[in-house]
């Protein structure tokens, strides 16, 4: 197994995108104080404004769900980001709401990429219900889609803010309106996008990448035509829906919604770049990322020592 964790924990950070194209803010507005986030398995383009995620993506295929991994909470502040834009424990406690994954740690195949999944800048306030239930409902029939039918997926998670007047927890951290999830299996082409309102109705609806874009002011798969992303699939909502053999049923073309703008190549190759290095914020060269590699160095020789203890253990008792 360890070959297969290091082979996912040091994969370049765009390929987590599909087609090497990470989504794209096109509204200008969306820029400011923006932290681009490279880590183990998933990448994050993360607001100061709102003091969470934008997007979150992440890319699973049959090997890496493959690794199961003993879940460990260790919910941490993410100190790339410079501490006047960055979300801390403390906006969340009491607040009423979860610190909400937006790539889930269930995706992830590695110590490495589970710790850095628990950061809060992979988080959003997240109404209990919805986190607890509905959501987790959507990341387990994400991942049968690419464990039973054996196929990858490109995904991207994030939060949508609309309304006149955002609600806002502790030290002005945002709370989306609503969350999405867009998913793409190229094998198959099914595309499509899960949108859920921010709270405890358990509502969620299936809806075109394309209307996500409308909403959020981003383009989420800058690498797809806007064809394929007015397509939408019958995409599952639990693990019972999906069927191993059974592609998902083509419903409709959404010709209503505006599809993001296309990204220009100078743009993207631009935006590609802040993802190639992954311990330099956007917006603030003078903050460095020593501490997220230092907790993963911990996690690692804890791990060793956890080892040799056992091996030990085994020995003494023999």
């Amino acid at each position: 197994m360890a070959k297969v964790e290091n082979l996912w924990s040091t994969m370049p950070c765009t390929s987590q995108f599909y087609n090497n194209a990470p989504p794209y803010l096109v509204k200008d507005s969306l820029k400011k104080n923006t932290t681009a986030l490279c880590f183990n398995g998933f990448n994050v383009m993360y607001s100061g404004v709102s003091k969470t995620p934008f997007w979150s993506a992440e890319y699973l295929t049959p090997t890496r769900l493959s690794q199961k991994i003993k879940r460990q909470d260790s919910f941490h502040e993410e100190e790339r980001v410079p501490s006047i834009y960055r979300a801390t424990l403390k906006d969340y406690k009491g607040s009423g709401y979860d610190r909400g994954h937006m790539s889930p740690n269930g995706d992830m195949p590695d110590e490495m990429s589970q710790y850095d999944s628990f950061s809060l800048a992979n988080m959003v306030p997240q109404a209990p219900k919805n986190n607890q239930e509905i959501w987790r409902m959507l990341e387990e029939a994400t991942r049968g889609m690419v464990t039973k039918q054996k196929q990858d997926v490109y995904v991207v998670t994030g939060p949508i803010f609309s309304g006149n007047k955002i609600q806002t927890i502790g030290n002005g951290v945002f709370v989306p309106s609503a969350v999405f999830k867009a998913v793409y299996y190229p094998k198959t082409g099914v595309i499509g996008a899960y949108y859920a309102p921010n709270n405890n109705s358990l509502q969620v609806s299936v809806v075109s990448v394309c209307h996500i874009e409308a909403l959020t002011g981003m383009n989420l798969f800058p690498a797809l035509n806007e064809s394929a992303k007015r397509k939408i699939y019958d995409l599952p909502q639990s693990t019972a829906d999906v069927q191993s053999n059974v592609k998902p049923r083509y419903l409709s073309e959404d010709t209503k919604s505006s599809c993001a703008s296309a990204v220009s190549h100078d743009d993207l190759i631009a935006l590609k770049k802040q993802f190639s290095a992954p311990h330099r914020p956007v917006g603030d060269a003078e903050t460095t990322a020593t501490s997220g590699t230092q907790n993963h160095w911990i996690l690692f020789f804890k791990n060793i020592v956890m080892d040799l203890l056992a091996f030990f253990t085994k020995l003494m008792a023999k």
